[in-house]
């Protein structure tokens, strides 16, 4: 385990050994792993510790981790990964004139409005219950969530921004 105190949220990171005591191999399915953080959440929380165990998605995330070594290696510039994707996303903008679409689109889209119409649901409650502060704050926090955006959309914005930075350096010259 290591806790993050460094941070606005202090967090706490586990490591689970995918490890039998003979040796083999276990393997965990993402259901399972979300309820052992779960678990985990209620059982500090049972002892005094504030904690909670909220999915990406609930708080209007939609970023997915990169492994370790691409992680690293992208902060120093020489992701050959990270390279590569965005060479690909550059080739179909100029094919396309635009930003690529993305087959994962739609689930990012049909995940998100299951989030919303949650958060919706909490408010209405919150409302029927007389708490009309907390439910204007769940309303805003809804209205206020970024657009869920694919790996290759951010890459496609994130070179489009490139591209008007350059314009803008050849036009102050």
């Amino acid at each position: 385990m290591a806790l993050h105190t460094d941070e606005p949220h202090p967090h706490v990171h586990v490591i689970v050994k995918a490890m039998s005591e003979q040796g083999e191999r276990l393997h965990f399915r993402k259901a399972t792993l979300r309820h052992w953080r779960s678990q985990f959440a209620r059982r500090l929380r049972e002892v005094g510790v504030e904690a909670n165990a909220t999915e990406r998605a609930v708080r209007g995330e939609c970023r997915s981790a990169l492994k370790d070594g691409i992680y690293r290696a992208s902060l120093r510039g020489d992701s050959s990964f990270v390279r590569t994707q965005a060479d690909a996303v550059a080739v179909a903008m100029f094919a396309s004139g635009g930003v690529p679409l993305d087959q994962a689109k739609s689930a990012f889209l049909e995940t998100r409005s299951a989030v919303r119409r949650a958060w919706q649901l909490l408010s209405n409650r919150l409302l029927s219950e007389g708490d009309r502060k907390l439910a204007a704050e769940v309303v805003d926090f809804v209205s206020g969530l970024a657009p869920p955006l694919t790996a290759r959309e951010k890459i496609a914005l994130s070179l489009q921004e490139v591209a008007r930075a350059s314009q803008r350096q050849d036009r102050d010259r």
